[in-house]
């Protein structure tokens, strides 16, 4: 098995019947740091980009670019840097982040459906080594900035090959109604307008992404047998000799025992022999896994407080998070796997709904799930949040966002500090006119 079909990270384990992650006591952590707590475990984390690494050996021109949105701290980019990934990223922030960390920026993509001016000329003075062009008016706005900085840009045509996953309709990208990418038949109208008016567009490939969560690799096989027919036409009918194919991320994990995603390998294989079947001269790969890489070593830590029973229904037990700092299950109807990390030796079980703090009815973090019985202050787990968790997080209620921690060998070490009251309100401001 490889680790997206774990729910638990690797290093989950219970002593005394208490949970441990990365060595240490899930309750002595919730203690020590607070919560809500995001904790990331190190040696997962390591585990998965091995894991990706190790199944396309056999491929040799690949390369492995860490899907930035998924979870994107200096820690975390650190971490994937020193395993040989590059980054996929989506904005600014991320560019910086990677940017700070130390990564070299020739390993960097930038992605995204509306870049802004001052987002390109920032990857354009750092040096990010690939943009994937996702519309008309980004070539020409990247192209007329690039001119006007003197230097180049090395592209990537982004299209949609419609192909229709079955996940959910907002994580799905690679269909032909979509806000992402060029539509096949636009392809030939962009590369001619770059070929004989965008001068300082160099274009190197082609790029797709079909979507999240995905546990069919008939789409990815579908995927690179399009991409893989499509540059062969391109090349043929523009005398251009493009050899880079980025095929995207998505591969599933395993949320809930209901969840069967492929391992790595599989995928692997699938595409490896996908590409074979149709060239002998193969083109690099770039991957760009970003849920299946971050989002098993993740964990939360809450504390359970208030408790109420719906007479002749459901009984609801409140955490001190929710939906500001894990908003899926609200948003996408994503579903979770959760323990109580306490020692609950001789406690019953009970049928309860794990809900959040927030002023929202539709703040449930667990529909009906099976634990012993919960009591205020017990410290409770829920996995698989290392993935769109904090990325999606926010400030509603006016509430706090968590801290994070990185574990491993029994040691621990803040990676993302937790706001506090002042930071929540040092962007605000009082217009002088209202103190008269």
């Amino acid at each position: 098995m490889s680790i997206n079909q774990y729910i638990k990270p690797i290093t989950a384990e219970r002593k005394d019947g208490e949970l441990y992650i990365g060595g240490i006591s899930a309750v002595e952590l919730a203690k020590k740091y607070g919560t809500p707590l995001y904790v990331i475990d190190e040696a997962t984390l390591r585990g998965i980009a091995r894991e990706y690494k190790e199944a396309f050996k056999d491929y040799k021109n690949v390369r492995m670019m860490y899907a930035s949105k998924a979870l994107c701290t200096s820690a975390v980019t650190k971490i994937l840097d020193e395993e040989g990934f590059g980054f996929d990223t989506i904005s600014a922030g991320e560019i910086y982040t990677v940017y700070k960390a130390g990564v070299k920026m020739e390993k960097v993509l930038f992605n995204g459906n509306n870049k802004t001016p001052r987002e390109i000329e920032l990857a354009l003075r750092l040096g990010v080594g690939r943009y994937s062009v996702d519309n008309f008016y980004e070539a020409e706005l990247l192209n007329k900035i690039a001119e006007e900085k003197g230097v180049k840009a090395d592209i990537l045509i982004r299209i949609t090959p419609g192909i229709e996953c079955h996940t959910h309709d907002y994580i799905q990208t690679g269909q032909i109604d979509s806000k992402f990418g060029f539509d096949l038949t636009q392809t030939d109208e962009i590369i001619t307008l770059i070929k004989n008016e965008y001068k300082n567009l160099v274009i190197r490939g082609i790029h797709a992404h079909i979507g999240s969560q995905i546990f069919e690799l008939q789409s990815y096989t579908d995927e690179v047998e399009i991409l893989i027919k499509e540059i062969m036409r391109i090349n043929e009918v523009h005398s251009l000799s493009l050899d880079e194919i980025n095929i995207g991320g998505g591969l599933g994990v395993k949320y809930t025992d209901g969840d069967n995603p492929p391992d790595v390998h599989a995928l692997a294989d699938a595409v490896a022999k996908t590409m074979k079947k149709y060239t002998s001269n193969l083109p690099t790969i770039d991957l760009e896994p970003g849920r299946s890489i971050i989002s098993t070593s993740g964990i939360t830590l809450y504390t359970a407080g208030s408790s109420k029973v719906v007479p002749n229904g459901r009984k609801y037990v409140a955490v001190d998070g929710g939906m500001a700092d894990n908003p899926r299950p609200s948003m996408y109807q994503a579903k979770y796997f959760a323990e109580i990390a306490d020692n609950t030796d001789g406690r019953e079980t009970e049928k309860i709904t794990l809900a959040g703090r927030y002023c929202e009815s539709g703040d449930i973090l667990i529909e009906e799930i099976e634990l012993p019985q919960i009591k205020a202050d017990d410290t409770i787990c829920v996995y698989n949040t290392g993935a769109y968790n904090y990325s999606m997080a926010s400030n509603y209620n006016r509430v706090e966002k968590p801290s994070m921690v990185l574990v491993n060998n029994s040691q621990s070490d803040i990676i993302v500090s937790r706001e506090s009251l002042e930071d929540l309100i040092s962007k605000d401001s009082i217009p002088s006119r209202l103190n008269k």
